[in-house]
């Protein structure tokens, strides 16, 4: 069913939420913070809708399996570790997609102005 000259279909997993510990600042360790994390995959994913075979498509509950084995594992120091080995997992599981990018939020961060988040942005392509 996939047409190369088609645009790839398009399936996004928005503001996942989750308590973690992770962070620069020891207290950050300790306490933990909030986080979200955002999925987009990039693929050819009509052949899934014939038999309805998830299979065949990017399952979105992955997503969240992966990002909270992530979050609840163990400590970082930087959002960036934690969107690297989120994104990592994802691409090298999910082989229907080829593109994926993963967005890892930090709620309310610890800066002396108020800030509502602080993020970064991975991609992945095959």
């Amino acid at each position: 069913m996939q047409n190369n000259s088609d645009a790839p279909d398009v399936i996004t997993i928005k503001s996942i939420q989750f308590h973690g510990k992770h962070g620069h600042a020891e207290i950050e360790r300790v306490e933990g913070n909030r986080f979200e994390v955002d999925v987009t995959a990039k693929g050819f994913f009509k052949d899934s809708i014939k038999n309805e075979e998830l299979d065949k498509t990017f399952d979105y509950s992955l997503a969240e399996k992966v990002a909270a084995k992530v979050i609840h594992g163990p400590s970082k120091k930087l959002i960036e570790t934690l969107c690297h080995q989120i994104g990592e997992e994802l691409f090298k599981t999910a082989e229907f997609v080829n593109e994926l990018s993963v967005t890892v939020r930090k709620l309310n961060p610890p800066v002396a102005t108020p800030a509502e988040y602080a993020q970064i942005t991975m991609s992945w392509k095959r």
